[in-house]
């Protein structure tokens, strides 16, 4: 009923958009987990030291977060 009363209203657009990227989101999740825990995957990730990625990949979030709010 939410639904219809919503594309009754015009905002079925909007509405359309915000679930599918929502479900996008929850798709992507989904694969991620399931690449993540093949155990080949987690045996070449087991070396990958995640905080030095974070720690390198800051700075350049940093400076797209500068150049968006522009």
């Amino acid at each position: 009923m939410e639904i219809l009363r919503a594309a009754e209203n015009g905002d079925s657009q909007e509405s359309q958009a915000t679930l599918m990227m929502f479900g996008g989101l929850a798709l992507m999740t989904l694969g991620a987990g399931l690449i993540l825990t093949t155990p080949i995957v987690r045996k070449y990730l087991g070396g990958l030291d995640v905080g030095k990625l974070l720690q390198a990949a800051g700075p350049d979030f940093e400076r797209y977060m500068k150049l968006k709010s522009m």
